[in-house]
């Protein structure tokens, strides 16, 4: 950071102007995953009234319910100004997103949501754990990946939902599907996409990866909550009517950047089941 302040100072000596404002909201987190995350995807409308704004790496999704546009999930805090453009270029006012819905307080899909909501008004949403991630901009004690450290820009002001509840705006219905695992706050939301042939339950999925820092066990006495919130999150996604998969890493739908494949829902949920139950059985052979 300080090196990029005196860059910036250089730049404005040179040009013999003031220094460009940084944005607090919007600083870059790098990771080695960073580039691929944030690859550029064109925005694309995949059903009636759905649309991805994100990128190659992670999704964004945009709701239009004729009252007012729904936002799910706001990438990398970097990356909140793409975002925007991308609802642009879909011909939509960012001023119109009235909410934005989050799936986990991670910094890969949580850090842009402040800088978004600062700049368009709108309401964040989340469950109740996750609200609590958004608030800090930290970890929660027993997240699986807490010795990562690290934080992202915190949202003070969010709205909070419960398993089953229903978001109403204009014609459409989101109903927020709690799959604790991956973060015990973890949320997914779906909605109906619908015209005249019909409609399709479309399903904005969190990540479900039993994906962890080193140093954590799934079989430790403390993680038994998290294991317990994995299978509950396995029955939910099991169940759901659901024709579009939209996952959080869209590399984890299936081979492009959603799915409309016979059980999709069914089939992410599956990858993760078989994940964790190596994971459990490495860690008790010792293998790990």
């Amino acid at each position: 950071m300080i090196e990029a302040i005196g860059i910036l100072a250089w730049l404005a000596g040179a040009v013999g102007g003031p220094a460009p404002a940084i944005d607090p909201l919007t600083q870059p987190i790098v990771t080695s995953r960073t580039a691929a995350w944030l690859a550029p995807a064109e925005p694309q409308k995949i059903a009636e009234n759905t649309y991805l704004v994100g990128f190659a790496g992670l999704s964004v999704a945009l709701i239009d319910t004729g009252e007012g546009l729904v936002l799910v999930d706001g990438a990398l805090p970097q990356a909140a100004p793409a975002i925007l453009a991308n609802v642009r270029k879909l011909g939509f006012d960012p001023e119109d997103i009235k909410f934005i819905l989050s799936t986990e307080p991670h910094f890969d899909h949580a850090g842009g949501i402040a800088a978004l909501a600062r700049d368009t008004g709108a309401t964040v949403v989340a469950s109740v754990r996750g609200a609590e991630g958004l608030r800090t901009g930290r970890h929660a004690v027993d997240d699986p990946q807490l010795a990562y450290g690290g934080s992202w820009p915190a949202v003070p002001n969010v709205r909070t939902m419960q398993d089953g509840e229903v978001l109403r705006l204009g014609k459409t219905a989101i109903t927020a599907v709690a799959t604790p695992g991956h973060t015990m706050g973890s949320m997914s939301w779906t909605w109906q996409a619908c015209e005249s042939s019909g409609c399709k339950a479309v399903v904005f999925a969190a990540s479900l990866n039993p994906f962890s820092a080193d140093d954590y066990r799934y079989t430790a006495s403390a993680s038994a909550p998290i294991v317990e919130g994995f299978a509950q999150s396995y029955k939910r996604m099991d169940a759901l009517a659901c024709d579009i998969l939209i996952s959080a890493h869209p590399d984890n739908a299936g081979d492009g950047r959603y799915s409309e494949s016979p059980g999709a829902c069914r089939a992410y949920a599956d990858r993760s089941r078989k994940t964790l139950a190596k994971r459990l059985a490495d860690e008790r052979s010792g293998a790990r």
